[in-house]
């Protein structure tokens, strides 16, 4: 959990404080030049889509560094990308992309064990399906749209993590969105990581289950929320409530943190909850064998109720699954709108997912996937002590690949992303309403495809670029500890 000192904090709500006064200023003044031209121009009747304050952070704030974000690239998201040249000529309102492109070290992709890139493996077999298959089913599940390869993929996503069966989707946004609200509705209870994904806030919303959030990763503040839920039951009526299910993050994409799943499931046990676990960054990327945060916690999938995943990340594909018994699979397959009215997973999507598994199951006949994984926790957790010992803020637990540096300061969102860039290293950086206002970030996405040359480069330009924008909140180590930590990565 973030604490954001005390000096930062009011430095930055002064920044915020400056830019919200001036961009009122600034549509004050907007609205009198409005006013005094020809009214034949408006909007002849029809009301405003977006209304005043509704879009003042996009016009006010984030058209000011909107170069920092949605950079397109020219390239494989591998460590290595071409970062497409753009360039504005009205102050960042629109931005003109350029036939030039910057080669950049990749610290912002979710390409941890490398196979978003080609493979000896799995492209071939990805272009093999693409032939046999065609881009596209054109048709949704129940109708024309599964192949064998799908019914391939489910059968080895329901082994991969250990459960008996697993139904796919084409997205994997959708497959949180969508399936909540079909495993609960009216008269249920939903309680939820304060620091939950977006598509699990909204597939909660749409259930029309009564939604409680308990604070990020605290298993006592969990059973304090429900033990007075399950006391007081439904609104107005105290009926008990239908169901009750609880939803975390294996890990958490914007806090690079491990859920405290054993603590949890204790939790839920006691109190005959269901549990609801998000595994879309760790599974494939952390575990002794990539089976996710059960694997490395110790906990048996069985004592997860529902488990979630995302092919986006560690697979190099897209879309997701559902893993859970072979009732609620069935019942899925029955009434899931993402599976009886979306158009099913492109097949060679689904080869590339298959084969990544393969690989990682040591099923292709080489060690490819165990030094994958090897390599993806080492590079993690050299990188991540190394920004600790700069004195850099790092959120997140150790085997974890995403590592949030904290910025705080408006000016420094930009400041440290163009910096970076201009030496050739693509980093992300994170902003409201990603994040809480006060608590903007840079997000650093370690893969297993990153050398060791490319990880010193990426620590001395962030080392670098740390002093020019001031934020290395703490102080730094000797500088011959970090030159240890050199050496023993080789």
């Amino acid at each position: 959990m973030v604490r954001l000192p005390y000096l930062t904090a009011l430095t930055t709500l002064f920044s915020y404080g400056l830019l919200f006064v001036f961009g009122q200023l600034r549509d004050f003044f907007r609205k009198i030049i409005d006013w005094s031209k020809s009214t034949s121009k408006g909007l002849k009747g029809y009301a405003p889509i977006c209304l005043g304050l509704e879009d003042f952070y996009t016009r006010r704030l984030y058209l000011r560094i909107q170069d920092c974000f949605s950079r397109p690239i020219a390239s494989a998201p591998d460590a290595w990308i071409d970062v497409v040249e753009r360039y504005s000529n009205d102050n960042n309102k629109t931005l003109h992309r350029t036939s030039n492109t910057t080669k950049c070290l990749n610290l912002g992709s979710y390409n941890y064990l490398g196979f978003a890139a080609a493979d000896e493996y799995c492209t071939p077999r990805v272009i093999e399906s693409l032939k046999k298959y065609s881009s596209s089913t054109c048709s949704i599940r129940v109708d024309g749209g599964t192949t064998d390869l799908h019914n391939e993929l489910e059968e080895l996503v329901a082994r991969f993590v250990g459960k008996p069966a697993a139904i796919t989707f084409g997205m994997g946004y959708v497959t949180n969105s969508a399936i909540i609200p079909i495993l609960i509705g009216k008269g249920g209870l939903i309680i939820s990581d304060s620091l939950n994904h977006n598509s699990i806030v909204n597939g909660a919303r749409g259930s029309g289950a009564a939604v409680r959030v308990f604070q990020h990763n605290n298993p006592s503040h969990l059973e304090e929320v429900l033990r007075e839920l399950i006391a007081e039951g439904q609104p107005r009526t105290h009926r008990p409530w239908k169901k009750i299910i609880v939803i975390v993050e294996g890990i958490y994409s914007m806090e690079g943190e491990l859920c405290q799943l054993p603590e949890i499931i204790s939790v839920c046990k006691k109190y005959k909850a269901y549990t609801y676990l998000d595994e879309a960054h760790s599974i494939g990327a952390v575990g002794k064998t990539g089976r996710g945060v059960c694997e490395l916690l110790g906990v048996d999938p069985a004592d997860v109720d529902i488990m979630m995943g995302t092919f986006t990340k560690s697979f190099g594909s897209c879309g997701g699954y559902i893993a859970a018994s072979k009732e609620i699979i069935q019942y899925l397959k029955y009434s899931c709108p993402a599976h009886l009215y979306a158009t099913s997973m492109s097949p060679p999507a689904v080869q590339q997912v298959i084969s990544a598994i393969k690989v990682i199951l040591g099923e292709d006949g080489s060690s490819r996937g165990a030094q994958k994984l090897a390599h993806i926790r080492e590079n993690s957790n050299f990188f991540r002590s190394e920004l600790q010992k700069m004195g850099f803020e790092v959120l997140g637990d150790s085997d974890s690949p995403v590592m949030p540096i904290m910025l705080y300061n408006p000016a420094k969102i930009p400041a440290f992303s163009r910096e970076c860039l201009k030496q050739n290293v693509a980093i992300v950086t994170v902003a409201f309403p990603a994040t809480p206002l006060l608590l903007a970030r840079a997000r650093i996405c370690i893969s297993a495809a990153h050398s060791k040359e490319d990880l010193i480069k990426g620590l001395e330009v962030i080392s670098k670029v740390g002093d020019l924008v001031g934020i290395k909140y703490f102080p730094a180590e000797p500088p011959n500890h970090q030159g240890q930590g050199h050496k023993k990565l080789e």
